[in-house]
């Protein structure tokens, strides 16, 4: 994944355009140890003879892509351009129910049966959904909208529950922070997990938010002092070889193993041993990509147990199994 297509149209929220720039484009060496991404920012009118420099050719019809907040845009390249990417971004739109133009359908098609990886953020899963993409798939938005999505388009099972979904060729996300989400999730399923975290890092925000937790959590950001979890949660993450139960967990809060969870499940969003056994899993692709410790040796250090404890819990959840990963993403000769 080096080519990136940002589709722009008018009505394109600016926020999720930012979003993709943010992740993708290129700084001139300014992230080093980190891929080298093109991105390519496409919409209709696009291509290099447009913007204010263009040809004496352009046309009166001819003119930037306006976005959510009064910015405009002079795409780089034209929508047919997007069939040559190697994953194609679809941010969202300030209003998901103005119809799309033909030919952003028709590009977004192009681009699906070129076999190129969709995703969209927030309200941009109305234009796969409109283009006929996310039919008979399981998809997701924004939660405010996920009920205006399922209405308009029944073939789509949305959910509205969780921060992103896909199958690999097609995803989608729920609203802002979600979008990020995804985008680094892309980004850690290409190029590993130490690519997204110093991405991540750079724009000083969470390296790993699983695509089920969910959308709305009651308490996201406790006043310091007031989360009795936090310590917790610490003290887990600092010891994920031992093998933590929830009655464990719950004497250490002061709790009932039943308040705990459900205290945990609102604070997190996810129950506590889904949460620990996430985190296991991204100490695991850590210590592959850095480390030259067996994959024995980093299922004890983890909290797995042994081998084969950790492959089918890695492989769910990363995709391949622990080899193959190290295979793919080790920084190490």
């Amino acid at each position: 994944m080096r080519t990136v297509g940002c589709l722009v149209l008018d009505g394109v929220r600016a926020f999720d355009y930012a979003v993709v720039g943010e992740i993708w484009a290129s700084r001139g060496g300014s992230r080093p140890g980190l891929p080298e991404f093109e991105l390519r920012v496409c919409g209709p009118g696009g291509g290099p003879d447009r913007g204010p420099g263009g040809g004496p050719d352009r046309g009166p019809d001819v003119r930037p892509v306006r976005m959510g907040g009064g910015l405009e845009r002079w795409p780089d390249h034209g929508l047919d351009a997007l069939a040559g990417c190697d994953l194609v971004v679809v941010p969202g739109v300030e209003d998901p129910s103005a119809s799309t133009p033909g030919p952003v359908l028709d590009a977004l098609r192009a681009a699906h049966r070129a076999g190129v990886p969709l995703a969209s953020l927030c309200a941009g899963a109305f234009l796969l959904a409109e283009a006929g993409l996310l039919d008979g798939r399981r998809a997701t938005t924004h939660w405010h909208l996920a009920g205006e999505l399922a209405r308009r388009y029944p073939a789509v099972t949305v959910d509205p529950e969780v921060l992103f979904t896909g199958d690999g060729l097609i995803w989608t996300s729920a609203g802002v922070a979600a979008g990020i989400d995804l985008c680094l999730h892309l980004v850690r399923a290409a190029h590993g997990q130490g690519a997204a975290a110093a991405i991540a890092r750079g724009m000083v925000t969470a390296p790993f938010r699983a695509g089920g937790q969910a959308q709305f959590i009651p308490s996201p950001v406790p006043v310091a002092g007031e989360d009795p979890l936090a310590g917790v949660r610490a003290a887990v993450l600092g010891s994920l070889e031992r093998p933590w139960t929830v009655g464990e967990l719950a004497r250490m809060a002061v709790m009932s193993e039943r308040s705990f969870a459900r205290r945990f499940a609102e604070a997190v969003g996810v129950p506590p041993l889904r949460w620990l056994s996430e985190q296991r899993v991204l100490a695991a692709q850590r210590l592959l990509e850095e480390t030259d410790l067996t994959v024995e040796e980093i299922a004890l250090r983890c909290g797995f147990g042994s081998a084969v404890s950790l492959r089918p819990a890695f492989t769910r959840r990363v995709g391949v199994a622990p080899r193959d990963y190290r295979r793919s993403f080790s920084a190490r000769p």
